[in-house]
């Protein structure tokens, strides 16, 4: 996950307990997606408490996943930013059956889930709430192929940096008028259950 250039945020084992909630997860998404917001207005989008959502936001902040935003705000409601830069967790840096593993499990997971519901909510609504014009401009692919680890972890390595080129022409701009809030997916992984020398039709 990503909010724009910036150093690199490894999620190392002592962060992840604070980001393994379902909430906090939701929360992190929306500043991302939306920007800035305080914890009332993070609240009433989210259908929760506004107690709950300050709670949640100060441990998110502990672990320096969000910061104040000096900005905004005053003294009695106080704006909640992601820093600039992107988060990464590589399973591999826990043992595996481990606690750690399990809880880097869970906000993989959870953050899954939660492309899931952008991706469904546009199937819904995108065409009556956004129009053709932005359905047309959009796209849902797949594509299918045979690689082995390395040349998976190579073509990852280009389609990231292939994204962060295309994106860096945008960053740090005043937005424009008609500009909607846009994310992009790239999932990149083998298929589980496939035979290993699948029979040739």
């Amino acid at each position: 996950m990503s909010e724009a250039e910036g150093p690199e945020r490894i999620i190392d084992a002592a962060s992840l307990k604070a980001l393994a909630h379902p909430l906090r997860v939701d929360l992190f998404d929306r500043l991302i997606m939306f920007g800035p917001a305080t914890a009332s207005q993070l609240a009433e989008a989210l259908g929760e408490s506004s107690g709950a959502t300050s709670y949640h936001l100060r441990q998110l902040a502990r672990h320096h996943f969000i910061e104040e935003d000096p900005d905004r705000g005053n003294a009695k409601e106080r704006y909640w930013r992601v820093p600039k830069g992107g988060v990464t967790m590589n399973p591999t840096d826990f043992e595996e059956g481990s606690a750690e593993a399990e809880a880097g499990t869970l906000v993989v997971r959870q953050m899954v889930e939660q492309r899931y519901r952008h991706v469904d909510a546009f199937l819904r609504r995108g065409q009556r709430e956004m129009g053709s014009e932005w359905v047309a401009a959009s796209a849902l692919m797949s594509a299918r192929t045979t690689l082995t680890a390395q040349e998976l972890a190579t073509v990852t390595e280009e389609i990231a940096g292939a994204i962060d080129a295309a994106l860096d022409r945008y960053r740090d701009r005043e937005d424009p008028e008609g500009a909607r809030p846009v994310v992009l997916h790239f999932n990149a992984f083998p298929v589980i259950g496939a035979p290993t020398h699948p029979e040739e039709s």
